[in-house]
């Protein structure tokens, strides 16, 4: 079994920054693509950003240029950087990970959210 937390979130104004983190454990042979999801009320999950194992990224429009994804392969973690927040960043943010236990399967797990709010 696989876990990923995730820490972070919180309450910060228009305009300012937050740093999310999601750190998976377990049975663990390799992480494929890791990466950030939202969900606002009354609305669908969406894409927020994605990394591959060897750095290539992806980002929905409404973040380019405000929010960066990174991880660390050694600590199997992924981070969010998200500046220049706007109160439509408000929602659950969910972490997401594709893992290969080596044994043949590539798994996608989830994180339980953070929640993020942006708010004068």
């Amino acid at each position: 079994q696989v876990q990923l937390v995730e820490s972070g979130g919180g309450l910060v104004q228009p305009g300012g920054s937050l740093r999310l983190s999601c750190a998976a454990s377990g049975s663990i042979f390799s992480i494929y693509a890791m990466g950030w999801y939202r969900q606002a009320p009354g609305k669908q999950r969406e894409l927020v950003a994605t990394i591959t194992s060897g750095g290539s990224t992806n980002y929905a429009d409404s973040v380019k240029g405000r929010f960066t994804i990174s991880r660390d392969n050694a600590k199997n973690t992924v981070y969010l950087q998200m500046n220049s927040l706007k109160p439509e960043d408000t929602a659950v943010y969910y972490c997401n990970a594709e893992v290969d236990n080596g044994l043949g399967y590539v798994t996608d797990y989830w994180g339980q959210g953070t929640q993020v709010t942006v708010s004068s």
